[in-house]
């Protein structure tokens, strides 16, 4: 339950509580907080980036305190966890001066009921103050803030190399990414933005400013926030003016609307009818129109087969860690398998749903083969009657190094590491025979 007392800190106590001990996506715990959008902008962009920073380096973070403590804390002293790894986050990480980290954590210690930890709480966070930098700067960063499962998962896949950069890549914020309602409106608004256009189209800005609805262009509907990668599956569907075209799995909404300003009859379906909303209400923001569905995709047939189904599928997100970093400590094994099992029902409705020389593009936000190129290969070796069509360098900004050896999208955190990654995707195009 949340605490009476909504200082940032505290909020921020009560949402990595819930994270790490319930199980909630951060955003989730962030909606359904009531003093989280009770705090001035400046405190809940500080709660914010304490979270995102704690969950990112929370491997570190641990080290760091376990180096500080002469036996674990007690399971039932859980919430004192939670207090040190912010107040570690902070004074480590953060660059936030001793005395405010120190001080408030202790505070915070008393009037949670907790005054039997203060002077633990103390100890070690006056160690950190003095000695962290220095204990930080000696561990293997990459390695700590990713768990085993999928460390080995990575390397299994990429090789350790690649394993290892994709890990560094997750060390850092992602920049704010934005798509144009306009064809070339990009290069337009980046000097008012301060932003660069990246070769794929998408302007982006390394260190935004202040609320994103508070940006110029938002009110105005002249953009959405979507990160490069994640524009890309819409554009492999090529010319899309005139066509039906149907969005499965449509929210947040970043695809659909690419297709609509494309001018495509969108059909976009979404089984949460909350998300769908938000959907209809950023379409209605942008000034765009497509018809929106409540329905469980795997079940929900067309009235007509369409011209091109495009399915971003459910998954473990593990491709969208810059941004999500929670995903790194709610997702298990067994995830992967069980929404690998839930995609094989999405695809092959998918592809009931096109007309015969209609294409279907197959995307997924995850790092993992079994959520991507593994549905794929079972697609090609069951019969079905699809052909892959291979992407060109020249449908993705020239940059060759995002399509794999079979032809297919494969972007991973590490590309364009040097302005600021990209989201781990992966995406098939078929045509229907």
């Amino acid at each position: 339950m949340p605490h009476r007392d909504s200082t940032p800190r505290s909020v921020a106590l009560d949402l990595l509580s819930i994270v790490l001990g319930a199980g909630r996506p951060l955003d989730e715990a962030i909606d359904d907080h009531p003093g989280f959008d009770a705090l001035a902008s400046r405190d809940r962009a500080f709660a914010r980036r304490l979270l995102a920073t704690t969950l990112r380096r929370l491997g570190q973070i641990d080290a760091l305190i376990g180096a500080c403590l002469e036996r674990p804390l007690p399971r039932k002293a859980h919430l004192v966890t939670q207090l040190l790894r912010l107040g570690a986050c902070q004074l480590v990480f953060l660059g936030t001066a001793p005395h405010a980290a120190v001080d408030t954590a202790v505070a915070l210690a008393r009037s949670r009921g907790l005054a039997f930890y203060a002077g633990l709480v103390n100890a070690v966070l006056r160690r950190l103050a003095r000695d962290g930098a220095k204990m930080a700067a000696a561990q293997d960063a990459p390695r700590l803030a990713t768990p085993d499962w999928l460390w080995r998962a990575w390397t299994a896949t990429y090789g350790e190399a690649t394993c290892r950069r994709i890990a560094e890549a997750h060390l850092d914020r992602a920049p704010l990414d934005l798509s144009f309602k306009e064809a070339g409106a990009a290069a337009r608004w980046a000097a008012k933005l301060n932003g660069v256009v990246l070769s794929t189209g998408t302007l982006r800005i390394a260190e935004p400013h202040g609320a994103v609805a508070d940006l110029p262009g938002f009110a105005e509907g002249a953009w959405w926030v979507q990160d490069a990668a994640a524009a890309l599956p819409a554009v492999l569907l090529g010319a899309v003016a005139g066509r039906t075209v149907i969005d499965l799995c449509a929210a947040p909404g970043g695809k659909t609307a690419q297709l609509a300003a494309a001018g495509a009859r969108v059909i976009a379906v979404e089984r949460a009818t909350e998300r769908l909303g938000r959907l209809a209400a950023n379409l209605e923001r942008l000034g765009l129109d497509a018809e929106t569905v409540a329905a469980d995709a795997a079940d929900w047939r067309p009235t007509e087969p369409a011209d091109a189904v495009l399915l971003d599928a459910p998954c473990t997100a593990t491709g969208t860690i810059r941004r999500r970093p929670d995903v790194l400590h709610l997702k298990r094994p067994g995830d992967v398998a069980a929404l690998a099992a839930a995609q094989e029902r999405l695809i092959d409705a998918a592809l009931d749903m096109v007309r015969p020389g209609g294409l279907v593009v197959y995307a997924a936000c995850s790092l993992q083969p079994e959520e991507g190129a593994a549905h794929l290969a079972r697609l090609l070796e069951s019969g079905a009657p699809v052909e892959p069509l291979p992407v060109a360098a020249a449908e993705v900004g020239g940059l060759r190094e995002l399509i794999d050896a079979e032809g297919n999208l494969r972007t991973l955190p590490c590309h364009l590491a040097e302005t600021g990654g990209l989201d781990g995707f992966f995406a098939a195009r078929l045509r229907r025979r």
